[in-house]
């Protein structure tokens, strides 16, 4: 019978719950012989009774204090290091002006600043203006189309004809940077939104995480101001080439002349 016993207590150790122990002990009473649940009922309930203090004393002292901790720990949480009413205040001041300043955004920026009134311009237009990487590959073409294409070498010179290439290639180089401009300007534009968004709805401890993420878009965003303040120095270098060049041209026409005139005043 003790030897039942033992085991019996072995196995009802495995269970995590005082309610899975008395279950299996009632179902272990049904299954034993009249004879012998009189003899043990007496140890049964012994043993009932030491787990049961053990689960009220030993370990329900130490979830007591578990729990106290769990509670100071997350007062001090809520009162010291987030505190609640200023979160709760923050979290309504960033719903209020997006609120505020949102509609007038969205009217900034669908507004068209689109210009040109004929065919060929319009379509230059719309394309440079369409913020889509995708509209690149149309651009070249549109372009030839309103600014005429270089002259063949029998209508130019070729040092003129040099001089408008390079002044198309610049110049479709600067649109298309223009282009891509808008579309991470774009791309810029709703990632900030999408902070603002986190940030009336974040939950305490991750503002480090949105600042990173924000520092990273304001990275992104100086690396393409970057790229084009690049592009408008290419300009002005390549547009103070251009000068060069035609004061060179000016140069070379003046010393001709100066021959031609040597040839004629000595020209018998």
């Amino acid at each position: 019978m003790k030897k039942y016993l033992q085991n019996l207590a072995a196995f009802a150790g495995k269970f995590q719950h005082t309610k899975h122990i008395f279950a299996l002990v009632v179902i272990s009473l049904c299954l034993l012989p009249g004879t012998a649940r009189a003899a043990g009922l007496s140890d049964i309930i012994t043993l009932l009774t030491t787990i049961t203090s053990t689960i009220q004393n030993a370990i329900g002292g130490v979830l007591t204090g578990i729990q106290t901790l769990n509670n100071t720990v997350n007062n001090f949480r809520q009162q010291i290091i987030w505190p609640v009413n200023a979160l709760n205040q923050t979290r309504g001041f960033i719903t209020s002006t997006r609120a505020q300043y949102q509609g007038l955004m969205n009217q900034i920026h669908q507004i068209k600043n689109n210009s040109a009134t004929l065919r060929n311009p319009t379509q230059l237009e719309s394309l440079y203006r369409s913020a889509l990487a995708g509209s690149i590959a149309q651009l070249e073409g549109s372009y030839t189309t309103v600014y005429s294409p270089v002259p063949l070498a029998t209508d130019a010179k070729p040092i003129q004809r040099d001089l408008m290439d390079m002044d198309d290639a610049l110049a479709m180089g600067s649109l298309k940077t223009a282009v891509l401009s808008d579309q991470t300007t774009s791309g810029m534009l709703g990632l900030a939104d999408s902070i603002e968004q986190q940030s009336a709805t974040a939950s305490p401890g991750s503002g480090p995480m949105l600042a990173t993420e924000a520092q990273i878009a304001s990275l992104e965003s100086q690396a393409y101001l970057t790229k084009v303040l690049a592009s408008e120095l290419r300009q002005e270098a390549a547009k103070l080439a251009h000068e060069n060049t035609l004061l060179k041209q000016s140069a070379a026409n003046t010393r001709n002349l100066e021959n031609q005139i040597q040839q004629v005043l000595t020209h018998p």
